[in-house]
């Protein structure tokens, strides 16, 4: 019996059944785009293993064997991580056999991009593997919606700007669409801006402005070639807030004042949305704000206690 006072939690429906069943996913016939993909495969010096519709959406696939030479990372996302690599081919090694097929997406020159398997690629490489199974999408178009589902898919700040940055550069020229439309594949509009930052500036300090541009920014109702200039104008803003944040550090520490807080404290002083909750305000006025208060910053008024108190993540 429930405690007066206290409601009881509803249970959560079952899901409604759909899709296809177990045995639905290899009956009826490829279309033509498909079995010309699985010709292509083998001109390539690839096998196709054989062709199904994914269970969810009915979307015809193929599982093929790839010769590695001809597999590469989509150019839009996260940098390697070396340590990652080596973790995975030790992984692959010890097991003695490769079982998690990337995905693929074949090119009009026979080349395949891999939109979500940079690091098991990498893996298999270094491991010297000639060939690779992977899930070969006949849809271009997919590719980058596929990092959506990335499990490999980047934690910080820096590397999922890159990775964003990267995405909407390739957008842009693919499909020149409403930067709004994308927002699943963006996540937020914060991280644009931010990867456009680590584009000029590799060691930029993302992490410390982060909060300000995901509280200000919104999709831009332009087309992506167009939001992207204006990005990239905010950016240089930014990097100059940096530089005059930079300069009030340099001030403190020339006090005798050592803290890895230093930056997040200086930008925490001079954010005027600091105490303003809820509040909404233009992203390029608030960044002209503290790039002015922070050029004005006085270090002589700051005692070490402050910063002791102000806690806050370090630098990136």
């Amino acid at each position: 019996m429930a405690k007066p006072g206290t409601r009881k939690k509803r249970s959560k429906a079952a899901p409604e059944a759909r899709g296809l069943t177990a045995i639905k996913v290899t009956e009826g016939t490829p279309p033509v785009s498909v079995t010309r993909l699985m010709e292509a495969i083998a001109e390539d010096g690839g096998a196709a293993i054989g062709a199904y519709r994914e269970p969810l959406g009915g979307g015809w696939q193929i599982l093929a064997s790839l010769p590695i030479d001809r597999v590469s990372p989509t150019p839009y996302q996260r940098d390697l991580s070396e340590t990652h690599v080596a973790r995975l081919a030790d992984a692959i090694e010890r097991l003695g056999r490769f079982v998690d097929p990337i995905v693929a997406i074949r090119t009009e020159e026979g080349h395949y991009w891999t939109p979500n398997g940079n690091h098991r690629l990498a893996a298999m490489k270094a491991l010297g593997a000639v060939a690779i199974i992977a899930l070969v999408v006949p849809e271009p178009e997919v590719a980058h919606r596929i990092l959506v589902l990335n499990t490999e898919k980047a934690h910080n700040v820096r590397e999922r700007a890159l990775e964003v940055i990267r995405l909407a550069e390739a957008l842009s020229q693919l499909d020149d669409r409403p930067e709004r439309d994308y927002q699943t594949e963006f996540e937020e509009p914060s991280l644009i801006t931010l990867g456009a930052c680590y584009q000029r500036n590799g060691r930029f300090s993302g992490g410390a402005y982060h909060p300000v541009l995901k509280r200000t920014e919104t999709f831009s109702s332009a087309r992506l070639s167009k939001s992207l200039v204006e990005r990239r104008e905010r950016a240089e803003r930014l990097l100059e807030l940096d530089a005059a944040v930079v300069a009030a550090v340099g001030k403190l520490k020339e006090r005798g004042l050592e803290s890895p807080y230093l930056k997040a404290f200086v930008v925490a002083r001079i954010n005027p949305l600091r105490f303003k909750r809820g509040a909404k305000a233009d992203p390029d006025d608030i960044i002209a704000q503290m790039t002015a208060s922070a050029r004005k910053f006085d270090a002589a008024k700051i005692k070490a206690n402050q910063i002791a108190a102000s806690g806050g993540p370090p630098e990136d």
